[in-house]
C-alpha cells in the first residue's frame, strides 16, 4: 500500500483553509474531468486522485486523522524508514463497519463516470474504509439524478463577437440553436440551461456551456474591449494634414490627420471598440496607430518636387562651414 500525500496532489499547503481546498479542487476537477478529456485515461486517473484527496481534506474528522498519520509517516521516514510495507499501518486502519463519508462538489456521481468499481485507492479504503455517500441514504440507482453539464468549444470571428450571432450546433446527435451574445471574448462561457446531458430517474437535465474562442483578425488586435489597428497615412497627408478612411467593426470611419503627424502616433476613437458583454450599450475604444506609407503611383514630377524640397531643407538645416 502506497502512502498518498493529498496536500501535494492538490498543490495546497498543509495549513490550507477549507475554502482554498475547495477552490483548488474545483479548478483541477474542471481541467481533468472525463467529459473534458474523453478517452484520456491519464486525465481520468488524475481526476480520481484529486477527488480522493478532496474527500479526505474537506472533511474535518478525516483530515484530522490524515494529518496525524502524515506526521507519523514523515517522522518514520526521517528515522530511516524506506519500505512502505514496514510502516505500522495497522494502527491507522479503519474500524470495522465504518466507512469514509464522501460528498461531491459536482452534481456528477463518480459511479456514473467509472461504473460500480471503487474509484478510491487501497490507501483510502484501508485508512478510511469503504466510501459511503453523505445524504439521505436513498439508493443511488433509484434517486433522481441531474444530468451532467457539457462543454463545447465554439470558434467566432471578431465580427461575430462584435454583433452577436446564432449557431446551429450538432452535439451528441442533437441539433441545438444557440444564441451567442455580443461582446464575448476568448474564454467566455455561455450557459444554455437544461441543454446538457439528460437527467436520470426524473432528474433535471444538465447545462450546456459554450466555451468561446475568438479567432485572430487581419486588421484589428483586441485588448479586452479595446481594439488596435494600423492606419496607413501617406507622407503628403502626414505633412499637410487631411482625412483618411479607416475600417471599423461597424462601418468605415473618417479619421482627421492634423499637419505634421509623425509615424507611430496614436489616435483614440472613443466608443468605437467592442461592446461590453453585460452592458452592450457601452463600448470600448479603438486606437489607430499611424503607419507612414508612400503615395500610390508617384509621378516623375512629384518625385522631382520632393527631391527639390528635400535638397532645400538640407541646405536650410546645414550649419555650414565654420571659419577659423
Amino acid at each position: 500500500m502506497d502512502f498518498k500525500d493529498y496536500y501535494e496532489i492538490l498543490g495546497v499547503p498543509p495549513n490550507a483553509e477549507k475554502k482554498v481546498i475547495q477552490q483548488t479542487f474545483r479548478q483541477l476537477a474542471r481541467k481533468h474531468h472525463p467529459d473534458v478529456n474523453p478517452g484520456n485515461k491519464e486525465a481520468e486517473e488524475k481526476f480520481k486522485t484529486i477527488n480522493e484527496a478532496y474527500q479526505v481534506l474537506s472533511d474535518v474528522k478525516q483530515r484530522k486523522k490524515y494529518d496525524e498519520l502524515r506526521a507519523q509517516y514523515q517522522q518514520w521516514q526521517k528515522t530511516g524508514g524506506q519500505q512502505q510495507q514496514d510502516f505500522d499501518w495497522q494502527n491507522w486502519s479503519a474500524e470495522s463497519g465504518k466507512g469514509a463519508r464522501t460528498q461531491y462538489a459536482n452534481a456528477e456521481d463518480l459511479e456514473d463516470l467509472f461504473g460500480s468499481a471503487s474509484p478510491y485507492s487501497n490507501f483510502f479504503t484501508n485508512i478510511f474504509g469503504q466510501a459511503r455517500r453523505s445524504g439521505s441514504g436513498q439508493s443511488t440507482s433509484s434517486r433522481p439524478r441531474r444530468g451532467r453539464d457539457v462543454e463545447y468549444e465554439v470558434d467566432l470571428t471578431l465580427e461575430e463577437a462584435f454583433r452577436g450571432t446564432e449557431r446551429a450546433l450538432e452535439i451528441d446527435g442533437h441539433r441545438i440553436q444557440a444564441s451567442i451574445p455580443l461582446g464575448v471574448r476568448t474564454g467566455t462561457r455561455v450557459r444554455l440551461t437544461g441543454r446538457g446531458e439528460s437527467g436520470r430517474n426524473g432528474g433535471a437535465a444538465g447545462d450546456l456551456y459554450l466555451i468561446i474562442k475568438v479567432l485572430s483578425n487581419d486588421i484589428f488586435e483586441r485588448d479586452g474591449d479595446d481594439l488596435h489597428m494600423d492606419a496607413a497615412v501617406d507622407i503628403f497627408t502626414a505633412i499637410a494634414g487631411g482625412e483618411i478612411r479607416i475600417p471599423a467593426p461597424e462601418r468605415p470611419l473618417t479619421l482627421t490627420i492634423p499637419p505634421r503627424t509623425n509615424a507611430n502616433q496614436t489616435f483614440r476613437l472613443r466608443g468605437k471598440g467592442m461592446p461590453y458583454l453585460r452592458e452592450p450599450n457601452k463600448r470600448g475604444d479603438m486606437f489607430a496607430h499611424v503607419k507612414l506609407v508612400l503615395p500610390d503611383a508617384l509621378t516623375n514630377q512629384e518625385v522631382e518636387g520632393i527631391t527639390a524640397l528635400a535638397s532645400a531643407r538640407q541646405k536650410h538645416t546645414d550649419p555650414g562651414e565654420v571659419k577659423l
